[in-house]
């Protein structure tokens, strides 16, 4: 099938390697927002503007109704041999069919990227380019940001977690200097470092992200409190129990507190 949901996406060589590691933490009841796997021959048909594949992505948005995220899923993308961190386009904030069909040609698109044919060029990656596409319900994040289970700098054996204000791309694109926390595998909160937090991403009421500027009081504030760092810190023992015990590279976002995992991958693959 071109399109199943997100629980369902088993076949890498299909949907690609984020939309299988993201059905395998669904269907370890982690909190990953309900979304479809599209398969790179759909994907790949959007972008051609096949009128059969248009009218079964149009399906797939009437039935993902209110805002979505709109995500690459390349073959070989968060695996252990290469992540594509950063390479391929993310689209934040979707409303309705024609925008859904505009969100997946350009993510498939973006696979042809200077930037990422570059990439394929450093790392060595072989074969034809082909990128699957995850479309998830939004989490309107109050916070988000990344989390590491094995400290990426000094490789201590330790949770890492950078947070900040508003949707995680402030993070993701180098923004704002997040928030750091240490926390040792007993739970123990080794250090909370306050970052500058001076903007934050959030959605626009007509479709799409923007960047605004945070409330002088909030720039230093910590953003994540105790319940937050437990919750991150069961989400890591979680993904422990469905991908073994191989450190994890997490982004992830709370909304009214409620915690959720929107993409999971192995630190080794962080290149």
């Amino acid at each position: 099938m071109n399109v199943v949901p997100l629980a369902d996406a088993r076949a890498e060589q299909t949907f690609g390697g984020k939309a299988v590691q993201l059905g395998t933490a669904m269907r370890a009841g982690l909190p990953v927002p309900d979304g479809f796997a599209l398969a790179a021959d759909l994907v790949a048909a959007v972008v051609q503007g096949d009128p059969a594949a248009r009218a079964t992505l149009d399906e797939v948005g009437e039935r993902l109704a209110g805002p979505c995220a709109v995500r690459s899923s390349a073959i070989g993308e968060d695996s252990d041999a290469a992540s594509f961190a950063g390479q391929h386009a993310t689209v934040l904030n979707v409303n309705g069919v024609a925008a859904t069909a505009q969100a997946v040609a350009a993510v498939g698109r973006s696979a042809w990227s200077e930037s990422a044919l570059a990439y394929r060029q450093r790392i060595g990656a072989a074969g034809p380019i082909r990128i699957g596409v995850i479309i998830q319900r939004l989490v309107a994040a109050d916070v988000a940001g990344v989390l590491f289970t094995r400290n990426p700098i000094t490789g201590a054996d330790e949770l890492v977690i950078e947070a900040s204000w508003g949707l995680g791309e402030a993070v993701v694109q180098g923004l704002v200097v997040p928030d750091l926390y240490r926390i040792a595998r007993n739970g123990e909160v080794m250090e909370r470092r306050s970052g500058v937090k001076k903007v934050a991403f959030r959605r626009l009421a007509s479709g799409g992200t923007h960047t605004e500027p945070v409330e002088p009081e909030m720039v230093a504030r910590l953003c994540l409190s105790d319940s937050h760092i437990r919750a991150l810190s069961e989400i890591a023992l979680r993904c422990d129990d469905a991908f073994g015990q191989v450190p994890h590279d997490i982004e992830w976002a709370f909304n009214a507190d409620a915690p959720f995992l929107l993409q999971r991958r192995p630190i080794a693959a962080s290149r």
